[in-house]
């Protein structure tokens, strides 16, 4: 099985892993052959990405972080979650009110006590790519995926059980502020104006308002979705804070939050591969991110999860078939195309045996 950039798919192409829509629907099966139609609407809902089988991939997993029945319950639990606690906002604080806003909190940190219990069960690195989905609401999918790659940070810090759990639900709740801004905003094409990005950075105080009022929330989780924005050199907002003046919580999930945007498709970028997100945060690191942070996400993702297509500095081409825990930049490949770029019988090499110390992963693609 591997990676096929969308675009680049043709009729004929089988699916290797099924695409689901935000509800748990299965839209095509595992197996399903691509024909011309099916291409242009998964491009029409931001599918950029999918895995096909063909000869030169077989027997290469691709293992999922998360199971996708536990995504589905999540995205559940989070879109009306979301809706619950919005619609409290708009209204009088009474008993009734303060008993939707209790369930709506026990569920968030239900289901996210089950991300964790998934998280520490699995061996593999994050690769959230594992999951190929229609993105109909783009808050609710970066909300879980932010609140994974925290969780895993979070773990990755040592920190203490309590305090994953309220950095797995300030995650979650990061970006319920952006409920507030209007949709067109969000998925706007192009740039936005100054007026327009004045209004959108109000997410973070919004979300903040919600949050506070919440009696079963933590202050530190409602300074999750305050904070988030904040900068380590002081340019971020709402409030320019900087350096130590930011709430560790907010520093683990701002990594979390730029890595994730960055990895999915909006409507006014493409995605980048995993390796171009770590790129991201270590040009950031120091100035936006916190340098440890960064250092520790690092060890959390699968730079070049199995099923990447990648070119090495010899030029020949290769699928990644297994993960280096020892070495993240030098995974087991399957080479599949000679210097010329010609095929050849598929073979594979070990880019952190010491005979291949002299080779390097130069170019990553999602097709060879």
């Amino acid at each position: 099985m591997r990676l096929v950039k969308i675009d680049q798919c043709r009729p004929g192409m089988r699916l290797g892993k099924p695409i689901y829509n935000d509800k748990g629907k299965i839209l095509l099966a595992k197996g399903a052959e691509l024909i011309d139609r099916i291409i242009p609407k998964l491009q029409k809902y931001n599918v950029t990405t999918i895995y096909i089988e063909d000869e030169v991939s077989e027997g290469i997993e691709i293992v999922e972080s998360i199971p996708e029945a536990l995504r589905m319950e999540a995205l559940n639990t989070i879109t009306e979650g979301f809706q619950t606690l919005m619609d409290l906002s708009h209204s009088n604080t009474n008993l009734q009110g303060m008993m939707k806003s209790g369930r709506a909190i026990r569920s968030f940190q239900k289901v996210f006590k089950d991300i964790l219990s998934s998280l520490t069960d699995n061996e593999n690195a994050l690769n959230l790519l594992a999951a190929t989905k229609v993105h109909e609401n783009y808050v609710f999918n970066h909300s879980l995926n932010v609140s994974i790659y925290a969780c895993q940070l979070a773990i990755e810090n040592g920190l203490p059980l309590k305090n994953i759990e309220e950095i797995g639900l300030g995650a979650m709740l990061h970006d319920l502020g952006k409920l507030h801004i209007p949709q067109n905003l969000l998925n706007k094409p192009g740039e936005l104006t100054k007026e327009e990005y004045a209004l959108v950075k109000q997410h973070c105080a919004k979300g903040f308002d919600i949050l506070r009022k919440i009696h079963e929330i933590p202050l530190p989780v409602a300074h999750c979705a305050l904070q988030h924005h904040e900068r380590i050199d002081g340019m971020g907002y709402p409030r320019g804070l900087k350096g130590d003046e930011i709430h560790k919580y907010a520093k683990i999930i701002s990594v979390a939050d730029v890595f994730d945007a960055v990895t999915n498709p909006r409507a006014f970028r493409p995605a980048v591969m995993p390796h171009q997100g770590l790129e991201i945060l270590y040009a950031g690191s120091g100035t936006q991110f916190d340098t440890h942070q960064v250092s520790l996400f690092k060890e959390c993702i699968a730079i070049y999860p199995p099923g990447l297509t990648v070119t090495l500095n010899d030029g020949r081409t290769g699928i990644v078939t297994q993960y280096n825990y020892q070495a993240a930049g030098r995974p087991e490949i399957r080479i599949i195309k000679n210097e010329e770029n010609e095929n050849v019988t598929p073979y594979e090499i070990n880019l952190g045996a010491k005979e291949n110390l002299t080779l390097e992963i130069v170019m990553a693609d999602a097709l060879m």
